[in-house]
């Protein structure tokens, strides 16, 4: 087996943007799979759903913004900690940034590691990075469970569905519209990152959602969501993918097989599946160590560190 190219190192071509309105309040920005950001334009402010990895990088959604409201940015939203989500917030200016008293406690605990760790794995996510302030993006307002905000008549709920992605996961739900901005509990087309994962719980959070019966939604990755065929297409991929990884692992960790050999049959099973999305081989790696990790023995994700990361795909890709 060749070694592969380090996460995303190999990943150089820049995507194209669509920037489109999904129902009256809620827009889209999406690039073919990389990282998406959510607006919702309401009667008296806008609010963002994650940021980008870089204030240069968020320059373009604030310039897409202009295009079609001069209404102040009052809100930017985390959906959660990743560095790629969150440290594009201070070119917003915003009054508020909020996230979950979950993701704040995730930021304290693992912020750093994890900002070296990403910038580290995809250089281009990270383009203009010395743009980034030094430190962390931290909320100025947190909650558990539920959030309303009212930007006017328009009622926004931040809401917590359970854990999947990371413990502080958070949708941003327009219950008027229907629509839902899902960060990266739901992908499309892409692969969904699973190192900071609670597979145990992640099938039952997606049928939260899916409680919701939204009929618009912009996922983590990948295009947006439209009708309810669209996002119930969307829900169902991406459960179908956590659901058949973790399978896989838990099958191989219970006869006794080291991580290794349950990478290599895991990534063998899937591949023809899912091999073709976005980052497969990016994040099938990181995804079998976090689901061994759960199988066996870590309840909680494991901190990623730049240094862990090296020693995990030498380990796994050689």
């Amino acid at each position: 087996m060749n070694t592969k190219a380090f996460a995303s190192h190999a990943d150089t071509e820049e995507k194209k943007v669509t920037f489109e309105q999904l129902s009256e309040h809620a827009w889209a920005y999406t690039a073919e799979g990389d990282p998406n950001t959510g607006i919702v334009i309401g009667d008296d402010a806008v609010l963002v759903a994650d940021t980008q990895a870089t204030p240069a990088m968020a320059a373009d959604v604030i310039r897409r913004i202009r295009e079609v409201t001069d209404k102040p940015i009052k809100y930017v939203v985390l959906t959660h900690y990743h560095a790629v989500r969150v440290l594009g917030a201070s070119a917003y200016q915003p009054q508020q940034i909020l996230a979950s008293q979950d993701t704040y406690d995730l930021i304290v605990e693992r912020g750093e590691a994890d900002k070296a760790s990403e910038i580290g794995r995809f250089p281009r996510l990270f383009r203009n990075v010395e743009t980034v302030p030094a430190g962390m993006t931290w909320p100025t307002i947190t909650f558990s469970g539920k959030l309303t905000l009212w930007l006017g008549k328009l009622e926004v709920q931040l809401l917590q569905l359970g854990r999947g992605h990371t413990k502080g996961d958070t949708v941003v739900w327009l219950p008027g519209e229907k629509t839902l901005l899902s960060g990266d509990l739901v992908e499309f087309d892409a692969t969904p990152y699973a190192g900071d994962a609670y597979f145990s719980d992640w099938p039952q959070t997606l049928q939260n959602i899916a409680a919701l019966k939204p009929s618009a939604l912009v996922p983590g990755r990948g295009p947006a969501l439209k009708g309810e065929a669209q996002v119930s297409k969307g829900l169902d991929v991406t459960r179908a993918f956590v659901s058949d990884l973790y399978a896989s692992v838990k099958a191989g960790a219970a006869t006794g097989k080291d991580l290794k050999t349950v990478y290599r049959e895991t990534y063998a099973a899937l591949k023809p599946k899912y091999g073709h999305w976005v980052i497969f081989d990016h994040c099938m790696p990181f995804d079998v160590t976090r689901a061994y990790d759960e199988a066996t023995q870590y309840r909680d994700p494991r901190i990623w560190t730049a240094e862990r990361d090296r020693q995990m795909w030498e380990t796994l890709e050689s």
